[in-house]
């Protein structure tokens, strides 16, 4: 009943969640695009700031969802919940990979390299090996309950590794700038903070809307395998 509930608030707010995520992300490309000025030192390149930086940051949203999540799960072993966190992995997979690639299509013009073995590019690698090993353990397990615990337990271990990419700037010396909005205030032009913050709620919404839908077409998969499998245990008796 509570699942049913559950399904039922996200399709009645998934529409909504994907239009605002639409406008913020239509609204962020267009000043990041034509509004904002290019930068003093890299040119029009930096552009690809307002996507490469809302993916990674998304990118770390996700893996926090799936990590609260297998906690959730492990407290209350709620199906609903672990549809949820299968779920934030495949999409954390998703914006992980795309944060890398937007990365490396940055650095090339700029550090003169596609990759660098960079302490924030290692442990964002790290991170997506985390996720796509989380993903191969789920289809190993045949016993779905033993599948779901397992899997939480790996994505509780796994986000060790989630401050090393956060704080990879401030501890060790790297390619990578500094945090720029910080306790010691923010290190960026107004005219590229903007479209930057636009960006940044709109895939954050995007992401949610992902997970939204994702997580009520696991759910009805794991409905339609369960019945699937009652009326086979009915035609074998």
């Amino acid at each position: 009943m509570v699942s049913q509930r559950l399904i039922g608030t996200l399709r009645k707010w998934e529409g909504g969640v994907g239009i605002l995520a639409g406008l913020f992300i239509f609204t962020g490309l267009y000043l990041g695009l034509v509004v904002s000025p290019p930068d003093y030192y890299q040119g029009e390149v930096v552009r690809i700031i307002y996507v490469h930086v809302p993916f990674a940051k998304v990118s770390l949203l996700s893996y926090t969802t799936l990590f609260l999540g297998s906690c959730a799960y492990l407290w209350k072993k709620d199906p609903i919940v672990d549809n949820l966190c299968h779920a934030a992995a495949g999409i954390g997979v998703f914006f992980t990979s795309g944060a890398l690639i937007t990365g490396s299509i940055w650095a090339k013009p700029t550090w003169n390299t596609w990759w660098t073995w960079d302490p924030r590019l290692v442990s964002f690698a790290i991170l997506l090996l985390i996720l796509i090993g989380y993903l191969m353990l789920r289809t190993f397990v045949d016993d779905k309950r033993k599948e779901a615990a397992y899997a939480a337990v790996l994505a509780i271990i796994g986000f060790v590794d989630l401050p090393i990419v956060y704080f990879s700037v401030e501890w060790w010396r790297t390619l990578h700038q500094p945090m720029s909005i910080s306790t010691r205030g923010i290190s960026i032009a107004p005219g590229m903070l903007t479209p930057l913050a636009f960006m940044a709620i709109g895939i954050s919404l995007l992401f949610f809307y992902m997970l939204m839908v994702r997580t009520q077409m696991l759910y009805l998969q794991h409905l339609l395998e369960a019945k699937r499998g009652g009326l086979l245990s009915e035609e074998e008796g």
